[in-house]
């Protein structure tokens, strides 16, 4: 399929946005390397936290090929060598990890919101978007069934795992919403039969988490605040976590791992 520049640009900026997500929250997920509660779980989520990370690299991989970059080198350009501003994850992937209620319900959020993203992208009219879709689909499998019960677990367990759970919900389910937020060059890409609508995606992800959440005993508020960040203009927490994650990267930019 031959691209024309406006896909093209629409792609690339879609590619990134994803991109970022990934990488942003595998690194906040790594953060809990050595903390977790429990020392297998210590063990899994840091394999997650690796997971989310090893997507970021396909997403940025495809959008190298989608602007004519090398793809061997670009992603670690795109990850370790632009600033804050530059980025275009959601915000709620660059809030701080708090405790594992909070960590936990977001990534089981996450989780559940790429599922039934990459559900639809597996039928994507851009092939390469599809079959990467599908290489990462396989992964997130696991990734659900693992945070969905943890979910069940702390949800059900006691009043204060339950009321830790609930205070996770009020902080993180405005930010949720705000993630299916369209850019403003997805239409693009959804008249090209690339994408589904941000509507779709984000009811679809309602049908999922929903149900749950009522069957372990958890409400969102209501009505949902609106959030002043967004994609392109990011809370303060995302450049305290760029200056930890590429101080290694911008000491020998030129090196080769």
């Amino acid at each position: 399929m031959t691209l024309d520049d406006r896909v093209k640009s629409a792609l690339a900026e879609k590619l990134l946005a994803m991109g970022d997500d990934e990488l942003i929250l595998g690194h906040r997920d790594s953060e809990w390397c050595g903390h977790a509660p429990i020392l297998e779980e210590d063990i899994a989520f840091a394999n997650i936290a690796l997971d989310e990370q090893g997507h970021a690299a396909i997403w940025y991989g495809l959008h190298a090929e989608v602007i004519g970059e090398e793809k061997e080198t670009y992603p670690d350009k795109l990850a370790f060598m632009r600033p804050a501003g530059e980025f275009r994850n959601a915000p709620v992937m660059e809030l701080p990890k708090g405790d594992w209620a909070f960590s936990m319900l977001r990534q089981y959020l996450f989780d559940v919101a790429e599922h039934t993203l990459m559900d639809s992208l597996v039928k994507s009219s851009y092939q390469p978007l599809a079959d990467a879709a599908a290489k990462v689909q396989r992964e997130e499998f696991y990734h659900l069934r693992h945070t969905q019960a943890w979910v069940r677990r702390l949800g059900l367990g006691t009043a204060e795992s339950n009321h830790r759970m609930q205070a996770a919900l009020a902080a993180l389910w405005a930010y949720f919403i705000a993630t299916f937020e369209p850019l403003a060059t997805d239409d693009t890409l959804v008249e090209a039969g690339m994408i589904p609508p941000a509507h779709d995606w984000q009811a679809a992800w309602e049908a999922r988490v929903l149900p749950m959440l009522n069957e372990i005993n958890l409400k969102p508020p209501s009505p949902v605040e609106s959030i002043t960040p967004s994609r392109t203009r990011h809370t303060e927490h995302l450049a305290a976590l760029l200056a930890e994650m590429q101080s290694v990267a911008r000491l020998q930019p030129d090196a080769r791992w």
